[in-house]
């Protein structure tokens, strides 16, 4: 016999009612950044000037500068991490029967010492 309604699920799957308690906290999470950066982005409309070399400048809000270096900072992580991505992808080609050895067998109760 079967449980029927909400109580079954959450007794089939303890894991699911532990996702269903975090996901409006996510959201909450989310919301918070979300208007935190825009409350700064309001208190901050400033001009600022970023001076490069040679005399040359550049004007613009500090919203603007702080979201361009954020996404620069973004694009770096990401390409200082490719060339390990690819090793890892070479190695994964290069032994695709490391996933079928499994681990040796646990040892059975007999040959272990007595207490260990």
């Amino acid at each position: 016999m079967t449980r029927q309604g909400v109580g079954a699920k959450i007794l089939e799957h303890p894991g699911a009612a532990l996702n269903q308690l975090l996901k409006p906290l996510q959201w909450i999470l989310k919301a918070a950044i979300f208007f935190t950066l825009f409350a700064f982005a309001l208190n901050n409309p400033h001009e600022v000037v970023v001076h490069f070399f040679f005399g040359t400048e550049w004007r613009a809000p500090l919203v603007l500068v702080v979201l361009i270096v954020f996404v620069m900072g973004v694009a770096l992580g990401a390409l200082a991490m490719v060339p390990r991505w690819w090793r890892q992808r070479r190695m994964a080609k290069l032994a695709p029967h490391a996933d079928a050895v499994s681990a040796p067998p646990p040892p059975s109760p007999v040959d272990t010492p007595h207490g260990v």
